[in-house]
């Protein structure tokens, strides 16, 4: 039947969706809001299209906080192996990093997005651009909407009040692996601006994370600080270890060798090998030694501008196909969902994962319904 199921919303999650549905012999229409698709995937290749990690699945399901109950089924259904393997289907082989990230080899998300279009007509995914969603229909539909970054590429989360209005729980948008706003004095804003912070360890709250961080002439960011992004909207105090590969008692044994004629930068770099970047971070925040730089954010940059977005519609109102309690026949994926993770793979990782097993348990239920009324 033409038009059986109708996907909202072309990024990441609404195209895995069609595929998954029209592999299945559902017809579907893909609809987007804007003209095009996929306008935000487009922007994350601009850093080599991170598609998912490699490191071991129990690792990387910890990486979800809370929300990994509710995604690990889905995730372990499609785990980054299968991700790397639907990629190479596409003709776009994948490499593992020195991080351990995963990459398409092209390093961008071009030929990728191209391929994955060419395989959708040809399962005879119809694309309708410039279609919102206006609503609940009852009829069967996957929602892949998008959270609130980066509004002018599609994910503008204009969705949220219709749910709001049909008495289901959205929880507010907020930035995820955003830029955390720092007032720095002007003198070091102005030396400091643009450099980075490399092999340093960031805690927040007690959790600490190795990485590294970049000064910005107003505030900070980075994989260490995006890694924190959770516990970073509960407090705003950052310890950075510039030396985490010491010990409190080898940096103190080097510290009490100070000789007087030496000045403290001179000294904290022979001692060190700190940076002069690091070196006036010290300064700045007045710290005594490399392993204790305490840093107060003013909270993190406009979540217009974040990688992602944390909130969205509660877990608690979706069943664990991703369909919704009070709309069993719409199925709700990707970052609409209130999930965070970190930069490193695990946000496409989930998009993808979400969006195949709604896309899955959806077609089951329509193919079911059909060999029922032939």
């Amino acid at each position: 039947m033409k038009n059986r199921v109708t996907v909202y919303g072309a990024g990441a999650a609404g195209l895995m969706a069609a595929q998954t549905l029209a592999e299945a012999g559902v017809a579907v229409r893909l609809c987007d809001h804007r003209p095009h698709a996929a306008r935000k995937f487009l922007l994350a290749g601009r850093g080599g299209l991170n598609l998912t990690h490699s490191e071991d699945i129990e690792k990387f399901l910890g990486r979800y906080g809370p929300a990994r109950s509710v995604l690990e089924p889905a995730i372990r259904a499609f785990p980054p192996t299968a991700v790397q393997s639907w990629s190479a289907t596409l003709g776009q082989d994948t490499f593992v990093g020195s991080s351990g990230r995963v990459f398409p080899k092209a390093m961008k998300a071009s030929p990728l997005l191209r391929a994955w279009l060419r395989r959708l007509q040809d399962l005879g995914v119809e694309f309708q651009g410039s279609s919102p969603w206006t609503g609940f229909s009852g009829r069967p539909t996957v929602l892949a909407l998008g959270g609130a970054s980066w509004p002018e590429l599609g994910s503008d989360a204009n969705w949220c009040k219709t749910f709001s209005d049909a008495g289901v729980r959205i929880h507010p948008f907020s930035a995820s692996n955003a830029r955390q706003r720092v007032l720095w004095s002007e003198v070091f804003s102005n030396r400091c601006a643009g450099q980075p912070l490399k092999n340093i360890s960031v805690s927040v709250q007690g959790r600490s994370v190795r990485g590294e961080a970049m000064i910005n002439r107003d505030g900070i960011e980075g994989n260490a600080i995006y890694a924190l992004s959770h516990e970073l909207r509960k407090s705003r105090e950052l310890v950075i270890n510039l030396k985490p590969d010491l010990s409190s008692e080898q940096i103190l044994a080097r510290m009490e060798k100070r000789r007087p004629k030496d000045s403290r930068s001179t000294f904290l770099r022979k001692a060190f090998g700190l940076t002069p970047a690091a070196i006036a971070l010290m300064a700045e925040c007045k710290a005594v030694a490399p392993n204790d730089v305490r840093l107060l954010t003013l909270g993190a940059h406009d979540v217009r501008r974040a990688i992602s977005s944390a909130g969205g519609v509660s877990l608690t109102e979706i069943n664990p196909d991703y369909s919704l309690k009070q709309f069993p026949n719409t199925y709700v994926v990707g970052e609409m969902l209130d999930w965070d993770a970190p930069t490193g793979g695990y946000l496409l990782q989930a998009c993808f994962s979400t969006a195949k097993f709604a896309a899955q348990a959806l077609a089951a239920k329509i193919n079911a319904e059909a060999s029922l009324n032939p």
